[in-house]
């Protein structure tokens, strides 16, 4: 469908009567197309206005958390928008904060941050590393946050339970700072962790058989943290599955596979895989919570899609370099564990930038080896808010009605 010819053909008359016909034909069966996939129930119902978003997740969300308790992520990080490190570890905003701005809220401040912060209109209980199955090691240890999923809960149980303390006993500037009480249960939760369960698995030398093997409990520690929620008033979740950890230059550098096992792009096959059958685990619990919670309206939104895609048809998408890093190091996929993005070297006795940025972010998939560009973030996001690749298919500012069948 050439939407330019139509535009021209509508102002300019430069089209014959009949090609004319023929685009606005082809224009409307193609809106036809698209609006058939959301159920009429949807349509015909008001937008959400939700007045907060609640997020828990790991870096992919992190809009601060791990900067404020183990250091800033350091600059480049941040230079493509902020123009500094802002507590994400990208070069400018995250899908979070693409969710945030649709809906017309502030960017989400992070829970454990206290400079700055506003919550008015949501938190923020992700960190970087986060994983849903509580971890036996120290972040230093494995690069694995101790702030699982779990945690996130209890400092939003806490957060929910004191903030309204503050508002009713003070007054003052905690209204101008914190949620209302009603905020709670018409607010968007935001659900985008699981990555770290994978990935630490086989990252401690266990084989991707073995990670498979505690999935289900993860899933099941998954969707006890959702009924958590929604005990405390929750009723609308967005929740996305993982993406295709087997496209991560942090995992193609870290764990080569047999040359049997990459794909025609350069993704490791076995890694995948697996991430796609947790993906198949995580679309049957939410099939499950939906039945355990009838008042909930739970969307399941399919981001594995969208990053293979920008790896198997990046240049379609307008990036050139799918799987190497813009901020890194050395080496095949430009990407070097202990100098990584923003690492320094001491070299004369003087401390040297070695991890630096790329030129051009915009036209790399990925950051800094396991993040995403600003660029990829924001495409990623423009793909989801129309609810093309959730299930049920609703629209981002419809997700607190339930499609009915």
């Amino acid at each position: 469908m050439d939407m330019d010819r139509l535009s021209l053909a509508l102002y300019s008359n430069s089209l014959s009567l009949m090609e004319c016909h023929s685009l606005i034909i082809a224009f409307t069966t193609f809106i036809a197309l698209a609006l058939s996939v959301i159920p009429c129930s949807v349509l015909a119902r008001e937008p959400c206005n939700f007045p907060a978003v609640f997020n828990f997740g790991d870096s992919n969300s992190d809009t601060g958390g791990l900067s404020a308790v183990f250091g800033q992520a350091p600059p480049p990080n941040g230079r493509s928008y902020f123009p500094g490190p802002a507590g994400r570890y990208s070069d400018g905003r995250l899908i979070v904060d693409f969710i945030a701005k649709s809906l017309g809220l502030p960017y989400l401040s992070a829970y454990l941050d206290a400079l700055g912060a506003n919550f008015t209109h949501g938190a923020n209980f992700a960190t970087a590393g986060s994983t849903i199955r509580p971890q036996n090691t120290t972040l230093q240890q494995s690069g694995f946050s101790p702030i699982s999923l779990n945690v996130q809960y209890n400092e939003f149980y806490d957060f929910r339970r004191r903030s309204q303390t503050l508002r009713n006993r003070l007054g003052g500037i905690f209204e101008q700072l914190l949620p209302k009480e009603e905020s709670f249960s018409r607010a968007l939760y935001t659900f985008d962790i699981g990555q770290n369960d994978l990935t630490s698995g086989y990252f401690t030398n266990m084989t991707v058989d073995e990670v498979k093997l505690y999935i289900p409990e993860v899933l099941h520690q998954f969707s006890e943290i959702v009924k958590w929620v929604h005990s405390q008033g929750g009723r609308f979740f967005w929740i996305h599955n993982t993406g295709p950890v087997g496209c991560l230059p942090y995992v193609l550098d870290r764990k080569p596979v047999a040359a049997s096992d990459y794909d025609q792009y350069g993704c490791a096959t076995p890694f995948n895989d697996l991430a796609q059958s947790f993906n198949r685990g995580l679309k049957q619990a939410v099939l499950e919570l939906r039945k355990a919670l009838p008042d909930a309206a739970i969307t399941y939104v399919d981001i594995y899609s969208l990053k293979y895609a920008l790896v198997a048809q990046h240049k379609k998408y307008g990036f050139e370099f799918p799987l190497r890093t813009c901020c890194g190091h050395g080496g095949k996929y430009n990407f070097n564990l202990k100098l990584g993005c923003g690492g320094k070297k001491k070299i004369n006795g003087k401390d040297v930038l070695i991890g630096k940025s790329c030129k051009n972010p915009e036209v790399y998939v990925n950051w800094d080896g396991v993040h995403y560009t600003q660029a990829a973030n924001k495409w990623i996001f423009n793909q989801i808010k129309d609810g093309f690749y959730s299930d049920p298919p609703i629209p981002l500012k419809m997700a607190c009605h339930r499609a009915l069948s």
